[in-house]
């Protein structure tokens, strides 16, 4: 039988990435899941690639009106959630000099303030044995500069995970962080202005990497899965790090 047969899964970011693989892998091992993000073209193709059992919707992860509106399609067609993943981020390499409030209150609210509320929002149609995976980043082990709000917000990410499972622990409700090193997405595009510079970014943390490549998509799917199936029945509150050995050399 598939891990997730008869499961249902809301993954944020699920149009593209990381979010992707892990709305695929799902799928495929029988979760019905539900996928948003902000880029209707995306979300299309993403069903296209999905292929079945999965239903998209236009939402942007930091605005709670619309994570509202993402629970009311989950609650009216299915009724309920066994695994929530919080994919959406955003990474803007900045050095502390150059820090503006706008820039802190964009990091800091799809990738700190919009998990904490997709969560609550979900709450209400989780019970036992649901698992919640906050997609954090190996980053939050480093100092890595130019990073300051980038880090930190993935930092709260792992804070979350051990205070819910403290207050989860009645509930029968997973949370766990999954910690990825750098992960070969179109997120690495958007930190580059060339083809050329995007190909010398890859270069450089490949070389940074004890593994001397990047992450797959699908490697991280695959830690997502473990984590959202009974296979990961004993694990809350942890920190499962991804990341070819970068955060600890």
């Amino acid at each position: 039988m598939s891990r997730l047969e008869g499961k249902v899964a809301v993954v944020s970011g699920g149009n593209s990435g990381i979010g992707l693989a892990i709305a695929r892998r799902f799928a495929k091992e029988g979760a019905h899941v539900f996928i948003f993000g902000r880029r209707q073209e995306a979300l299309d193709e993403a069903v296209k690639l999905i292929g079945a059992n999965v239903t998209a919707i236009r939402a942007d992860a930091s605005r709670l009106e619309d994570l509202d509106r993402v629970a009311g399609a989950v609650r009216s067609t299915k009724g309920k959630v066994d695994v929530v993943v919080s994919n959406a981020a955003l990474v803007e390499q900045v050095p502390l000099p150059e820090i503006t409030e706008d820039h802190y209150d964009r990091t800091f609210g799809l990738n700190a303030k919009a998990p904490l509320f997709l969560v609550q929002k979900m709450l209400p149609m989780m019970g036992r044995g649901g698992s919640i995976i906050l997609v954090a980043s190996a980053m939050h082990y480093m100092g890595l500069a130019n990073h300051s709000t980038y880090a930190a917000a993935k930092a709260a990410l792992r804070s979350y995970s051990r205070t819910w499972a403290a207050e989860f622990k009645d509930s029968g409700i997973r949370a766990n962080t999954l910690s990825p090193g750098v992960v070969d997405t179109p997120m690495l595009d958007s930190q580059a202005t060339t083809p050329a510079e995007a190909a010398a970014i890859r270069e450089g943390y490949a070389k940074y990497t004890p593994m001397l490549r990047l992450a797959q998509p699908e490697e991280l799917a695959n830690a997502a899965l473990f984590l959202a199936s009974d296979e990961s029945s004993f694990m809350t509150g942890s920190d499962m790090v991804v990341d070819g050995g970068v955060s600890n050399v």
